[in-house]
């Protein structure tokens, strides 16, 4: 139906900066602090967008391109992952292989646009973003994996929507798992506490923001808005192993859909919350971590 369309580029657009905000609110709970507005994160794109941009004159192109592009490739990623228990506005057999890759090109440039300031320290960054890609790309795969094999399917919208029968043929194991390893991987992927810590300025640690300090004024706005949708986007696919059931009222579908969004976003700042960030040479252990659990699911499946 048009209305569901309507309804998940609504939510695709609107809803990823709240999750940020109700991350922070979380945290701040924990710390016994007031804490920033909820919509802080909307205010702070929206003046980003209205101020001036500093673009050194070492950049190229490739510098002014990385987020735009970034964020064109997670929200055409946003539209190839169904939301809920609705259909995607974009599905074709094999759109999985699209899907992981359309991070990949974001990565990709976002890295590029670090680069082309010719600055080390950024470069440092750029280094750490694609050596944990590594570990983070071949466990999403073996999520895939899963769902294709429980599925029969090499659509994203029959392989989620069918994630229920997992539960039926008693393969509960199996998807706890893998709900395991893609929150891990979410957290890779969206550079969260324990992998990095979007709010930190310590030279040694950072990883993603790293190599958006060089952007100012509107393309830190988009880059900022775009790490949002890709947090989105990513806790929109964990929700389908958390919870695969509908209730036959599309409302109510949609409501269930936010309310689990919100619900991942205040998990997320419970574990922030709680530990601390890894060492660096900690992270591939917890991503070598999020391959075996997602492979053990796999290898359940076959076996």
């Amino acid at each position: 139906m048009i209305i569901n369309l309507i309804v998940h580029f609504c939510l695709l657009i609107l809803m990823p900066p709240l999750l940020l905000g109700i991350i922070n609110k979380v945290k701040a709970l924990f710390a016994g602090r007031r804490g920033p507005p909820l919509l802080q994160a909307y205010f702070d794109i929206g003046k980003l967008l209205r101020k001036g941009m500093v673009i050194s004159r070492s950049t190229t192109w490739v510098f002014m391109a990385g987020p735009v592009v970034t964020l064109a490739a997670v929200f055409c990623a946003g539209t190839l992952i169904p939301l809920g228990r609705f259909a995607a506005p974009i599905s074709f057999t094999g759109d999985l292989v699209l899907f992981a890759y359309l991070f990949g090109l974001a990565r990709f440039f976002t890295t590029s646009a670090a680069l082309d300031t010719g600055s080390a320290f950024e470069g440092m960054g750029a280094a750490r973003e694609v050596t944990f890609a590594v570990l983070s790309e071949p466990a999403l795969f073996l999520v895939f994996f899963v769902f294709v094999r429980l599925s029969g399917s090499l659509s994203l919208g029959e392989m989620l929507h069918l994630a229920p029968a997992g539960y039926v043929s008693g393969a509960v194991a199996p998807l706890v798992l893998v709900a395991i390893g893609l929150f891990i991987i979410m957290l890779a992927e969206t550079c969260r506490i324990p992998v990095d810590d979007p709010n930190t300025h310590l030279e040694l640690t950072m990883i993603h923001e790293v190599m958006v300090l060089d952007h100012s004024g509107p393309l830190l706005g988009i880059a900022l808005y775009a790490a949002a949708m890709k947090l989105f986007v990513l806790s929109s696919l964990l929700l389908h192993v958390l919870q695969p059931f509908k209730s036959g009222l599309a409302w109510l579908d949609w409501l269930i859909f936010a309310g689990g969004m919100m619900v991942i976003a205040g998990t997320i700042g419970v574990v922030e919350s709680v530990m601390a960030r890894l060492r660096m040479n900690h992270v591939p252990h917890l991503l070598v971590a999020a391959i075996i659990l997602c492979g053990a699911a796999f290898v359940l499946l076959v076996r």
